[in-house]
């Protein structure tokens, strides 16, 4: 079968190969036909090292398709059932999921797949990015990792609630808990920025800013909810004119750059709330100073994969994509074919795309 392989890390180009294979289900996972899959900045960072992933590995996280294979103990998926792929699922029963409450935090499950090599080419064992590797025709991911949807739900929207747009809004609307009539500032305009602007306006902020260098995607964030698009330097005064000076209520970082996730912090009044978004690397550090911390009462705080639960969260922004309300189609700038990946790759590094969805 074809997919986007990534033969080492910090190559900077992936080879479409038509060789692949992935072994039939096993005990409580099921295989999975990929029909749309987003380009998602992760995917990047996984080839750069930002993000730890062994490699060989084919890469991609983000996306929708058709059981075609279920293994023994599976009795709440079948054969031809449409699914979202969930790439950190939570297992059900650690101690994050039952006693803490945040089946976000699991790990057991991603990492466990993480380390295991799902697919082969010839002898050589091949990774799947975060343990789901949605740049293959198919993959296996435990039943956990698969979210029933209505058959009527188009792939590639469904693709982008996989990881984008779950990230964006559940920031907003899970992790910061957004509230109406408030007033908020989003850095970086990518996809999942966009999403965070998407996730504002249905909390019903009064007030939305977006920030980003490229005009282009500026004026794309007002058409999905910013109230006012500026750059960097041009913030400083928007601020002072729209909150008197003290500070927005909420700032998101969607970029994954320590000056930027600096630039959050700065941005909200006292008692506000920064939430990061974006990865930033392991060896890059954020400073602040020891009595700015307890004077100013901010909280500072991180969100990982918009605080979901993606047993239901999926259905509650697919229920809101039905509404009119959250605008899906509209963040897909292209489609392409798998093999003009390093095309849509190049696209989302120029900031031309706010997403780009792949077939087969």
């Amino acid at each position: 079968m074809r997919g986007a392989l990534l033969h080492n890390t910090g190559d900077e180009t992936l080879q479409v190969v038509d060789d692949l294979s992935v072994a039939d289900p096993g005990p409580g996972q099921v295989k999975i036909q990929i029909e749309a899959t987003g380009v998602c900045h992760s995917d990047l960072h996984a080839m750069t090292g930002s993000l730890p992933q062994p490699a060989p590995v084919v890469l991609g996280h983000e996306g929708a398709g058709v059981i075609t294979a279920v293994g023994a103990g599976v009795d709440n998926l079948a054969e031809g059932d449409h699914v979202i792929v969930a790439w950190s699922p939570p297992c059900g029963k650690c101690s994050m999921c039952v006693d803490h409450k945040s089946p976000h935090l699991c790990v057991m499950l991603q990492f466990e797949w993480a380390v295991q090599q799902k697919f082969q080419r010839g002898d050589v064992g091949v990774f799947g990015m975060a343990g789901a590797g949605t740049w293959a025709r198919e993959t296996i991911m435990p039943w956990q990792g698969a979210i029933k949807i209505d058959d009527d739900i188009p792939f590639d929207v469904a693709s982008l609630v996989g990881c984008a747009v779950m990230t964006g809004v559940g920031a907003a609307i899970n992790t910061a808990k957004v509230t109406p009539g408030s007033s908020v500032v989003v850095f970086g305009c990518g996809g999942v920025g966009i999403s965070v602007i998407q996730g504002a306006r249905i909390a019903g902020a009064a007030t939305i800013v977006a920030v980003d260098m490229i005009d282009s995607k500026l004026e794309t964030a007002k058409t999905f909810g910013a109230t006012h698009a500026v750059k960097p330097d041009e913030l400083e005064e928007l601020q002072g004119a729209l909150t008197g000076g003290d500070g927005f209520d909420y700032a998101f970082e969607a970029i994954g750059l320590p000056a930027t996730m600096r630039a959050s912090f700065d941005a909200v009044r006292r008692g506000g709330t920064a939430v990061v978004v974006g990865v930033g690397k392991m060896d890059q550090m954020v400073e602040f100073n020891a009595f700015e911390i307890f004077f100013a009462e901010k909280v500072f705080m991180g969100s990982y994969y918009g605080s979901t639960d993606v047993r239901s969260d999926f259905h509650r922004l697919l229920r809101l994509w039905r509404a009119g309300k959250l605008d899906l189609e509209g963040m897909i700038s292209a489609k392409k074919d798998i093999g003009e990946v390093n095309e849509a790759l190049t696209a989302m590094t120029s900031g031309e795309v706010v997403r780009t969805v792949l077939t087969f």
